[in-house]
């Protein structure tokens, strides 16, 4: 799940920091969550799918499709 999130980050173009301001956390943590270091928050994992447009089985790793049900 961690290198997931990094890669949609880097396929967008996105820099932690952005992430950080777009989630209200430090950059510090954000990194942590790339890292594996911190668990990702629920509301946060809902926050990325969101702006990913993925399912947070996606993110999760659960599924290798990146599709949302709808």
């Amino acid at each position: 799940m961690y290198p997931r999130i990094r890669d949609l980050r880097e396929d967008r173009d996105y820099k932690q920091r952005e992430l950080a301001e777009y989630l209200n956390c430090s950059q510090q943590v954000y990194s942590n969550y790339e890292l594996g270091e911190r668990d990702i928050p629920t509301d946060i994992l809902i926050k990325l799918s969101n702006l990913y447009n993925v399912s947070t089985d996606y993110i999760l790793g659960l599924t290798k499709n990146s599709k949302r049900n709808k």
